[in-house]
């Protein structure tokens, strides 16, 4: 009897080893950054109280360590919560003011569009607060062409004009959601899916945008399959988009000048 509850304590302690290393590692994926400190501590008692004892367990401990490190994803939907009001702490309060979006922009390209970020890399009060913005301005026609925002849900007030909006959905559906939006209205463009806005109406057009990250990140679909650096292989683009070489080139040349 007394072997056998000895028994039952140990294997309890070594799933508590499990849960423990299992939920280090999550922590890991998730805050790798803020986390240094901790990981160095959590490695010393792992290699010099925990391991030795527990070595029968190694098999499952790396089926935990592996679980725990590939599904990070439910607690990434949005910037990390800051660890204090602002950072950095010696700031006034112009840090938090920006004009940024107040000034019309230059719509004479080839898009007829200029889009003006207000994101952590030029508004430096919005750092940790998992917040951004951006303005768009539109000459008559002018288009913000499909592109995705890989860490943010978008959400779009538009101030003039008319534009038409939409967003598809992720393959294998491939669902157009479009609509016809006007001045006062908005539209949610959900995170990660590709996206546009054209407008349609007689005279220019401007909208603003909000961001649930400080840094959303942009890629345009064409300049990424056409204008990335190195270049991809004429190949890869020849059989995926059915196109032949000459056509490769000419796109090459006309979305590099966009």
């Amino acid at each position: 009897m007394i072997r056998h509850r000895a028994k039952h304590l140990d294997t309890c302690h070594h799933l508590e080893v499990v849960f423990y290393i299992a939920s280090i590692v999550k922590i890991q994926c998730l805050h790798n950054i803020n986390f240094t400190i901790e990981r160095h501590i959590s490695e010393s008692i792992i290699l010099t109280m925990i391991l030795p004892k527990t070595k029968a367990l190694i098999p499952t401990i790396l089926v935990f360590v592996a679980t725990a490190a590939l599904h990070p994803q439910r607690s990434l939907a949005a910037d990390e919560d800051p660890l204090q009001d602002f950072y950095p702490a010696q700031v006034q309060a112009s840090d938090f003011a920006s004009d940024s979006l107040k000034k019309p922009r230059n719509t004479s390209n080839a898009l007829g569009v200029a889009v003006t970020p207000a994101n952590v890399l030029t508004f430096g009060g919005l750092n940790t607060q998992g917040v951004s913005a951006a303005g768009i301005d539109f000459a008559p026609h002018g288009l913000n062409p499909p592109h995705v925002h890989p860490r943010e849900t978008e959400i779009l007030l538009l101030a003039k004009g008319t534009l038409l909006v939409g967003f598809v959905t992720s393959t294998p559906d491939n669902k157009l959601f479009a609509q016809t939006i006007q001045a006062g209205e908005l539209f949610i463009f959900p995170r990660g899916l590709v996206h546009f806005q054209l407008n349609v109406g007689y005279g220019a057009a401007l909208a603003f945008c909000a961001f649930n990250s400080q840094n959303p990140g942009t890629s345009q679909v064409a300049k990424a399959l056409f204008a990335s650096t190195p270049p991809i292989d004429d190949a890869v683009l020849e059989k995926a988009l059915q196109l032949n070489a000459a056509n490769v080139q000419r796109l090459r040349s006309l979305i590099s000048k966009t």
